[in-house]
């Protein structure tokens, strides 16, 4: 509800201070048109006709009155106080977002995404790819190796890493890598 009509009543000294502020040239603009509000007002002048004047609203205009009224001078030098930002998530959350995301599967599919993981945890998005992207998790990226049927398969990595760890004297080693093979073990 606005109210239309603040009775305000100034003492001289408040009057001076105000017209002091409005007459100044290094006076911010904001506290400027607040004291006019003020001086208008003091002077029985309608709250349309003031918002006119200051190029505001008859909200403005009525809670700058009403600031005046409650505050005085203070209430218009200062800014209201206004809520911080949002905390951020807690250890705890952000820890149990990690554990489902490597250790369960969403119904119904392969792999996380972000939009599943936010429905299900009831984070926003934004917050779900901060937290993948600081801990590098990727889930929509398959992470597997394929192991070879070979029983002798466990030997013949050892001499392979063995032979790039402790080559022989004067001898080269080469790395050998068919990408048919490969792709054939992804398909599998």
């Amino acid at each position: 509800m606005i109210k239309t009509e603040a009775c305000i009543w100034l003492s001289p000294a408040d009057r001076t201070t105000l017209e002091g502020w409005v007459s100044g040239r290094n006076t911010p603009q904001k506290l400027v048109w607040r004291a006019r509000i003020v001086l208008l007002s003091a002077d029985r002048t309608g709250v349309m006709a003031i918002a006119r004047a200051v190029g505001t609203s008859k909200v403005t205009v009525a809670h700058w009155q009403e600031r005046y009224l409650a505050k005085c001078l203070t209430g218009l030098r200062r800014d209201a106080t206004r809520p911080g930002r949002k905390p951020p998530l807690s250890a705890q959350t952000i820890e149990q977002i990690m554990h489902q995301t490597l250790h369960e599967k969403p119904p119904g599919s392969t792999h996380w995404s972000i939009r599943k993981m936010a429905a299900a945890s009831g984070l926003s998005r934004s917050s779900i790819q901060r937290i993948w992207q600081a801990h590098q998790l990727k889930p929509h990226q398959v992470k597997t190796f394929k192991l070879s049927n070979d029983k002798h398969f466990t030997e013949k990595v050892q001499d392979i890493v063995g032979l790039y760890l402790n080559p022989p004297d004067k001898a080269l080693v080469f790395l050998v890598d068919e990408k048919s093979q490969i792709q054939a073990l992804g398909r599998t």
